[in-house]
């Protein structure tokens, strides 16, 4: 397995628990992190609009992914990774039922697509107990110094002492290529209906040392 070395540019002290002090920052962060991401421009195309839309559907998934105590961050949000412990990625009703007064305003005839988006992924989860990552993203400005990777080893370190694999949707190459230098494997790609772009399903087996 190939793995990337820790960058000279990032300490990993630096990364710790989000609490809900760190809300606002991190829901700037992945806002901007997400912009050009390519689902993401084929579900909002409007681009004085995507911001806004992006910040208030992170605003929600952050609410969420809190509650499980397992969002980390790279020092002062400069990047961030929601996940989710085993049997605890499933989006209930409630949650979906308590975002449509955050979501709909912004992202108006859009959020009927962005539903039946996550409902189809959701649907290609796998049922295996698993570490799922949610999101992970970084500031523009800092992408490419190593802030992803020292996100994905907190946790993957804890997958491997804990013998549980861990599990994503990568929506870009960019990504798909940095999870792959951490030992996910393309497990299957999944194009969204009815004409957008694929999202690549990834897992890895935690490792032996």
């Amino acid at each position: 397995m190939a793995t990337e070395p820790t960058s000279p540019r990032t300490d990993p002290e630096l990364v710790r628990r989000a609490t809900t002090q760190d809300r606002p920052a991190v829901v700037a962060t992945l806002g901007r992190a997400f912009y050009d991401d390519p689902v993401m421009r084929w579900l909002f195309p409007w681009d004085g609009r995507r911001l806004a839309i992006l910040e208030a559907f992170f605003d929600v998934t952050m609410r969420v992914y809190l509650r499980s105590d397992e969002v980390e961050l790279y020092g002062e949000s400069l990047g961030a990774a929601l996940w989710a412990p085993p049997d605890k990625w499933r989006t209930g009703p409630g949650d979906i039922l308590r975002s449509m007064p955050r979501l709909l305003p912004v992202m108006r005839s859009r959020a009927i697509r962005g539903l039946q988006v996550m409902t189809y992924v959701e649907k290609h989860h796998p049922h295996e107990p698993h570490q799922y990552l949610a999101v992970l993203g970084t500031e523009p400005d800092h992408q490419g110094k190593g802030i992803g990777s020292a996100l994905l080893r907190s946790m993957l370190e804890r997958c491997d002492r804990e013998r549980t694999p861990a599990y994503l949707e990568s929506s870009s190459e960019d990504s798909k290529r940095l999870y792959l230098r951490h030992g996910f494997e393309v497990t299957r790609e999944l194009p969204l209906p009815p004409d957008g772009p694929p999202v690549w399903l990834m897992w890895r087996e935690p490792v032996t040392h």
